[in-house]
């Protein structure tokens, strides 16, 4: 054996030897390749597009008003290139750090959402154990509207239920929290489940001081998203500003609010108006803490930020290093030193953009979005389980989501290179173009008297509703393809368990835990010496017991401020509602809206059309009846007839069309007299309406508004969506 490796070494000894001595490497002249200009480029493209509009087919127009280009330019892009900025310098668009990830990875944050404390607990050990680095813990959505379980309709409802003192104690036991950032999105106001945290670390005998990563709030995103709030911003505000004081004495290094974004990208919103409403937000903040005593230093210090990660793989890199340098400037005209100027940004994946159908495919929607938001410099990132819209994640799930992000970290190399994109032609245009598009936004929004005057007069929810109307129209036409909903749909797709909690068990066993905790409890004395100006008032009723309902009940309720809430969307959910109502009628009535393919001519005549018309119509899982083609307009007359056909479709070629469509037609309608016949693809001018006469009803091809064509075949059988 080891002379085999003697050898093996000797072989590439003289391996490495001759390729030393090649050092002179004869000189190639590249003379014989001119470099063309862009007009030759564009004129060699046109003759290859044969007529096509150039403009059209090769410049790409984006939600957010931007056109990108097919092909970018060293001399075009020349003034904006980072020649002399370097990652942690400058205004932070190429990132906060000078070395990136490479002496600090990205957070791995990954969100534990089971029912119960005990077993989150369990999950958040387990989460770590496997490679998660940050205890990423989801509350309910009664905790975070501080609503006592037993009232509550549907305890663990998106997360983990808690209550009491107890529930936080069991939820927290023997965390490292030492050693791991803790996550929580609190909702409107951060100071009850705060309170309770905080009494809970002390009782398990854990240092306060050493808490980090955050216990954030967002009550404008809470009032965008829901319409009103539990009290006035003012008093919320009040809370907040007292939270933060006693956290910048009491554990510095925990941030109180997260300013996320999730409420204008659920609504559709583009990429420009989801960071400038969320900015504006975080501004708002900033101005109220100042107002009730902080400086720009300890104000800027408690906002962490949290952002979706989008299908737009380049503008996401884009939007991430546009933010930074916007949120720099900001804090900087507030009179911030360097040191706040600096921004950390949270992300997940957009859930705007995840399917019911075919969800599997969310595997690699979530990649591709890890991905641009690691190139665009996040600090941490919570990848959704592929079944996020559908049930909560399981081993799984959750096991596949986290370890995306460990393969892009330790196998992908993720890690080593610092400001991947910076000097890009193409990404540092886009950036530039986005970012003067945010601040536009912005300064708009702020003429207006910020965010929440904005929201009270309906600008962003307009704003957003055009682009949403934008996004629904080009998915109904297919322009913008979601796979395996409007495009590439799956006939033999078995449906996802929904695995649907059991809310009255969940509440049964709720109530008798936080019951027995009760028994034994007195809190009144210290409730009633809560004061929203004291923290530490709040941390002492929390830690005498009291429910997290009676601490919002002590620290005050009232008068909201009211605004047109952002309605959540799914950019799947039109189709996917289409496909459910016609699986439910086929289940209930053992029936389907059938269409027959008249199939003209040997195969290769008729299979292009054929396949395209197949997919177009299983979209809606509707019954296509195909076949082999047929010779005559007799036979496929004859066929049609027997099939008992809801609709048909003649496939063949526009150059026979013109033989076929005026002899078979007519035939169609007779045989089948309550049957709407189509036409796959298009007829030229001069002969719509000869077609027409002959009895085609309508067409199947890529320019037809697939949705509304499926829909009016629903409603023809009887199907309501």
């Amino acid at each position: 054996m080891s002379e085999e490796k003697n050898s093996a070494e000797l072989d590439l000894q003289a391996i490495i030897k001759k390729a030393e001595a090649q050092t002179n490497f004869p000189e190639v002249s590249l003379d014989e390749f001119p470099v063309p200009t862009y007009s030759e480029w564009k004129e060699a493209c046109i003759e290859l597009l044969k007529g096509a509009d150039f403009n059209k087919k090769m410049l790409t127009r984006t939600y957010e008003g931007i056109t990108l280009d097919p092909m970018y330019f060293h001399n075009d892009t020349e003034p904006i290139q980072p020649k002399n900025s370097y990652p942690g310098m400058g205004d932070f668009v190429r990132g906060a750090s000078a070395s990136g990830y490479v002496k600090n990875a990205w957070g791995i944050a990954q969100a534990c959402d089971e029912t119960f404390p005990a077993e989150n607990n369990e999950l958040l050990k387990h989460e770590i154990d496997k490679g998660s680095t940050i205890y990423n813990v989801q509350i309910d959505c009664a905790t975070k509207k501080n609503v006592d379980a037993r009232q509550c309709k549907h305890p663990g409802k998106g997360g983990v239920s808690l209550t009491t003192l107890e529930d936080v104690q069991t939820l927290l036991k023997d965390l490292k929290l030492d050693k791991y950032p803790l996550y929580v999105y609190a909702g409107a106001s951060s100071a009850p489940i705060l309170a309770l945290i905080v009494a809970a670390v002390k009782k398990n005998g854990g240092d306060v001081s050493k808490l980090r990563g955050f216990v954030g709030a967002d009550p404008i995103g809470e009032l965008a998203a829901n319409g009103e709030l539990n009290q006035s911003l003012d008093k919320i505000y009040d809370e907040a500003a007292a939270v933060a004081k006693w956290a910048i004495k009491n554990a510095p290094e925990l941030k109180t609010f997260m300013v996320k974004s999730d409420v204008f990208s659920n609504g559709g919103a583009n990429d420009v108006q989801e960071i400038a409403y969320t900015l504006s937000a975080a501004v708002a903040y900033i101005r109220a803490l100042m107002e009730r005593g902080l400086t720009i230093e300890e104000a800027a210090e408690q906002i962490m930020f949290g952002v979706s990660a989008g299908a737009n793989f380049f503008m996401q890199i884009a939007k991430l290093r546009a933010i930074r340098p916007i949120w720099a400037e900001i804090i900087k005209a507030f009179g911030g030193s360097e040191k706040v100027q600096h921004i950390h940004v949270h992300a997940r994946p957009a859930l705007f953009f995840k399917t019911v159908y075919d969800p599997y495919v969310n595997m690699l929607r979530n990649t591709s979005e890890i991905f641009s938001a690691v190139v665009g410099g996040l600090d941490s990132f919570e990848n959704a389980p592929f079944d996020e819209p559908i049930r909560k994640g399981d081993e799984f799930s959750r096991r596949i989501a986290r370890n995306m992000q460990i393969i892009l970290q330790e196998e992908f190399g993720l890690l080593q290179p610092i400001d991947p994109a910076g000097g890009s032609w193409a990404v540092e245009n886009l950036t530039k173009q986005i970012k003067e598009k945010i601040w536009a936004e912005f300064q708009a929004i702020e003429g207006k008297g910020g965010i929440v005057a904005a929201l009270k007069e309906g600008y962003p929810q307009a704003e957003i509703q055009k682009v949403l109307d934008a996004r629904f129209k080009a998915v109904e036409s297919r322009k913008d393809r979601i796979v395996g909903n409007n495009m590439y749909a799956n006939m033999t797709e078995e449906r996802l368990d929904a695995r649907a909690e059991n809310f009255d068990e969940n509440k049964k066993a709720r109530t008798e835990t936080i019951e027995k905790y009760l028994a034994n409890v007195n809190a009144k004395d210290a409730l009633a010496k809560v004061d929203a100006a004291n923290f530490d008032t709040v941390i002492d009723a929390a830690a005498a017991g009291a429910t997290i309902a009676e601490i919002r009940s002590a620290l005050g309720t009232g008068e909201s401020d009211k605004v047109q809430y952002i309605t959540a969307h799914r950019l799947s959910e039109k189709f996917e509602a289409l496909r459910e109502a016609t699986e439910k009628f086929k289940a209930e009535k053992n029936d389907n809206v059938k269409i027959f393919l008249a199939n003209m001519g040997p195969i290769p005549q008729h299979k292009a059309r054929a396949d395209f018309t197949t997919g177009f119509l299983q979209v809606g899982a509707f019954e296509v009846l195909g076949n082999n083609g047929f010779a005559t307009v007799d036979d496929a007359a004859a066929a049609a007839k027997e099939s008992g056909a809801d609709a048909v479709v003649i496939c063949s070629t526009d150059a026979t069309y013109p033989e076929i469509v005026p002899a078979l037609a007519p035939k169609l309608h007779e045989v089948l007299p309550n049957a709407t016949v189509y036409l796959a693809g298009t007829a030229p001018a001069e002969l719509v309406e000869t077609y027409k006469n002959a009895g085609i009803d309508d067409y199947i091809n890529i320019r037809s508004n697939c949705y509304q064509t499926l829909i009016s075949m629903q409603k023809k059988k009887g199907i309501s969506c």
